[in-house]
């Protein structure tokens, strides 16, 4: 046994060859134990404490199961445990020893935890000593059955309640933990009092049983005659043991308390770096007096609900700060826009024991754009976007961003050029973030979306019979990386939104789950949006409401674009031709169509202007541009019935009106579109342009 264990104990470099003189004066061991081997080293003083000599123990804790009862045991393993998890650097404990007569005697250990640079415990030294002298006073008032039980009653009391502590984020949570029935009441306390120091008063944060409450004590100055009132002023536990202590110590506050029949109170000071923050006061109704320990146990706990309070107090502060810098980043108001019912929403993570980061970069905005047709209904861009990350700084970021997207879609910019830009300033702006984002523009009166995307996900479209499908862009780069790598080409999507349809624009916390595939969450949002209620405000509230009741760690931005329009839309309102250069078939065929069209949707009255001005725009775009044309005609229902034909070239020339040349023929185009037309225009469309007309049509009956 003792050549084994003189193998096992090969003590660190740094152990002391003689024990500390100080130590051996207070009858005191010490003890190093190395985590990584798992060994236990004591030094004489201790193996006395433990009544194990060293030739008989060969270094392993578990050796010294002999000498310490199983309970003992475990409850000193999950100590140390706790306090290896929590990042504490110490420790202490009051614990039986079965001796080698089976007598138990209190020993008292505490240790301190050393760790490396990547905070990793590695050892934790520390002191043991012999305890019964010091609990004599203790086991003379109480039997040891009930002396046992008090003590890891009270000690397993604080342990949950610190360990509780540790989750708790608002101050609100800290109260809760308090009064739960796992908290302080099983310390035999009947109520508590809580109270915040702020601009020199205690202000009351929480009080006892209902019914308790004393007026004017809510706020009280520090130096009125208060016990919570008196630790914050001395810094000093208040321990008061019988009711006459309290009605002499303080007149003025014990009248209005005698119903509650107090017979005890312990009032502890709530202090943190040297600086009170507030007071906690405990009252009983069955006891008298606080032994030495139970006032040591009360003031280490005060201790931890200090630091609690502090971290809840810093989360509060950093979340109202956070909560102000996300509503001032996103838009304030929704612009109403013709022809559309918009809905928009946001939700902030909830990350557990995390200050300032209930907040993030997702975004949405709804910009008002400049040339919308005057037959009702408006060109709007809708913007959904995410910058990396989760505090003030994504948040910062995203402000400058969609203030930024906004400018450049106003000036008229197309959809590929305004993601460009964007992703430029975004790689200019001093960050390191980049974000990914999607870009629509919509023409309210034709139905006509132009999409962009830069690494985020794709929109969906909710039809008027609520099926919902995913609609895939081809996309670019997110904003930042684009323009760092060279790769600002952004592809445009154009589609179709039909009267009633409905387009959604989210960001991925409204899809992604940890370990869940991404397309997954698509599809199974597809299939809530199809069951959700068609009007666009509720839909939004439901798929909200979804995403509160399954949590996660990432924001949520969503907008929704509901298109307006005819109960039933007019059947074949929409025809369209692709016409190449030099194929006379194909502008024939054209001519036809239109021909068809204008007389098929009652617009006969007008058959020679519509025609006439078709012909101009094919052949103008033939002519002056390099590419083919495709060609669409279609009606725009509303009040008064509206015809439209537009012309798409793959120019981004904008045409110019001019006088006629002499041979009266060169010039003349725009001058009879001008004429024969109730209004024109021109729309960028990706890399290229459209260029359009409209004419009132009578409603046919």
């Amino acid at each position: 046994m003792s050549d084994r264990g003189a193998s096992a104990l090969s003590l660190p470099a740094d152990w002391p060859t003689n024990p500390d003189p100080i130590l051996a004066l207070n009858r005191m061991g010490s003890f190093d134990w190395d985590l990584d081997s798992g060994l236990f080293h004591m030094d004489a003083r201790a193996h006395e404490i433990f009544d194990m000599p060293p030739e008989e123990y060969d270094g392993r804790p578990e050796s010294l199961s002999a000498r310490v009862p199983p309970s003992e045991a475990i409850r000193l393993d999950a100590l140390v445990a706790q306090a290896i998890k929590d990042g504490s650097e110490n420790y202490g404990a009051y614990f039986r020893v079965r001796r080698r007569d089976g007598s138990l005697c209190w020993t008292h250990t505490q240790g301190y935890i050393r760790r490396d640079g990547t905070g990793r415990p590695r050892r934790i030294i520390g002191i043991v000593r012999d305890a019964t002298e010091e609990l004599k006073d203790l086991a003379v008032r109480r039997d040891d059955a009930a002396r046992d039980g008090a003590l890891r009653e009270q000690t397993n009391v604080v342990q949950l309640t610190t360990a509780a502590l540790a989750h708790a984020r608002t101050v609100r949570d800290v109260i809760d933990v308090l009064k739960d029935t796992h908290g302080l009441t099983h310390l035999g306390a009947t109520s508590l009092v809580m109270g915040l120091v702020e601009a020199g008063r205690v202000r009351l944060i929480a009080e006892g049983p209902e019914g308790s409450f004393v007026p004017g004590t809510l706020v009280s100055r520090i130096d009125e005659p208060y016990p919570m009132s008196e630790v914050v002023r001395t810094l000093t536990p208040r321990f008061i043991e019988s009711p006459d202590e309290f009605a002499a110590g303080y007149p003025v506050l014990w009248p209005h308390i005698t119903d509650l029949k107090i017979t005890s109170a312990a009032y502890l000071p709530l202090i943190v770096q040297a600086r009170p923050i507030g007071a906690m006061g405990l009252l009983y109704g069955d006891r008298r007096g606080f032994t030495p320990e139970e006032r040591n146990i009360l003031v280490a706990l005060g201790s931890s609900i200090a630091q609690s309070l502090q971290r809840a107090m810093f989360y509060e502060q950093e979340k109202d700060i956070a909560q102000g810098l996300q509503q001032a980043m996103l838009p304030r108001t929704i612009p109403s826009v013709p022809g559309a019912d918009v809905a928009v929403r946001y939700r902030a993570a909830t990350i557990g024991g995390s200050l300032g980061r209930d907040i993030g970069g997702d975004w949405y905005d709804l910009i008002p754009l400049p040339g919308g047709a005057p037959s009702g209904g408006g060109r709007v861009g809708a913007v959904i976007g995410d910058v990396q990350g989760h505090d003030t700084h994504a948040a910062a970021v995203m402000g400058q961003l969609r203030i930024v997207l906004r400018a450049y879609a106003a000036e008229g910019h197309t959809p590929a050029a305004v993601m460009a830009r964007a992703s430029v300033f975004l790689d200019e702006l001093d960050t390191d973030r980049f974000a990914t984002c999607l870009y629509a523009e919509a023409d309210l009166s034709t139905g006509v979306v132009q999409v962009v995307r830069a690494g985020h996900i794709d929109p969906l479209v909710r039809d008027t019979d609520g099926t919902c499908r995913r609609v895939p862009v081809p996309g670019g780069l997110p904003l930042g990386l684009s323009a760092e790598f060279g790769s600002l080409d952004y592809p445009v999507t154009t589609l179709e939104l039909d009267p009633g349809h409905t387009l959604l624009l989210l960001t991925d916390g409204l899809v992604e789950q940890p370990g869940a595939d991404l397309d997954d969450g698509l599809r199974a949002l597809t299939a809530l949006v199809a069951a959700g209620p068609g009007d666009v405000r509720a839909l939004a509230d439901r798929l909200i409401e979804v995403a509160e009741e399954r949590g996660g760690d990432d924001d949520v931005a969503l907008l929704l674009l509901r298109r307006r329009g005819a109960e039933t839309p007019r059947p074949g309102g929409r025809l369209q031709q692709h016409v190449a250069p030099g194929d006379p078939a194909a502008l024939t065929g054209a001519r036809h169509m239109i021909r068809a069209a204008v007389r098929a949707w009652g617009a006969r009255d007008r058959a020679d202007e519509i025609e006439l001005v078709a012909d101009e725009l094919i052949t103008n775009a033939l002519m002056h541009t390099e590419g083919a044309a495709i060609v669409t005609v279609r009606v725009l229902n509303g009040a008064a019935p509206v015809l439209r034909v537009e012309v798409e070239d793959s120019s981004s020339a904008l045409p110019r009106r001019r006088e006629a040349g002499e041979s009266g023929v060169s010039g003349r185009g725009l001058l009879l579109v001008d004429l024969l037309g109730d209004g024109w225009g021109v729309e960028a469309r990706g890399s290229g342009k459209s260029v359009w007309c409209e004419f009132a049509v009578e409603r046919r009956t």
